[in-house]
């Protein structure tokens, strides 16, 4: 239902690091944990600090991204002390299967946990498939040489 792979994640994280110059720590992912329940896929992201109206969630095929971005909390003019914890800008990307209903995603934000809710498409839940039963049995096949 999900690929967590992503070949670019750790390469992001090390441009990250190197155009910081060692100001302040960016934001360098973003855990998650997917889950079913019932008829639907679940997707819980920690966005501590980030404030729900610059969340952006998208889906493009297969492709499910979500881009955060944290912003400074101190005001104008403030003598920094310690300044460790992250801010900036962060996309998680994940790759949904086929099996998933990337039209009816829904989004929700509480205490910091973003949660993404994807049905399962219909095409994929398991049926009953019904039997026919009479006839007259196995039949012969005919056949014409030409």
């Amino acid at each position: 239902m999900l690929m967590r792979f992503d070949p670019f994640r750790d390469f992001d994280r090390l441009a990250q690091h190197v155009w910081n110059g060692g100001q302040s720590r960016p934001l360098a992912g973003v855990p998650i944990d997917a889950y079913r329940v019932g008829e639907e896929l679940r997707v819980d992201l920690d966005l501590p600090g980030v404030d729900p109206s610059t969340v952006e969630v998208t889906v493009e095929k297969n492709v499910l991204t979500v881009t955060a971005e944290r912003t400074r909390s101190w005001e104008e003019g403030a003598e920094v002390v310690v300044n460790e914890r992250p801010s900036g800008t962060v996309t998680r990307q994940l790759f949904l299967g086929d099996t998933l209903d990337t039209d009816r995603i829904s989004a929700s934000s509480v205490h910091g946990v973003l949660t993404i809710t994807i049905p399962v498409a219909e095409r994929a839940k398991a049926r009953r498939v019904e039997i026919a039963a009479g006839g007259s049995g196995p039949a012969a096949i005919e056949t014409v040489a030409s």
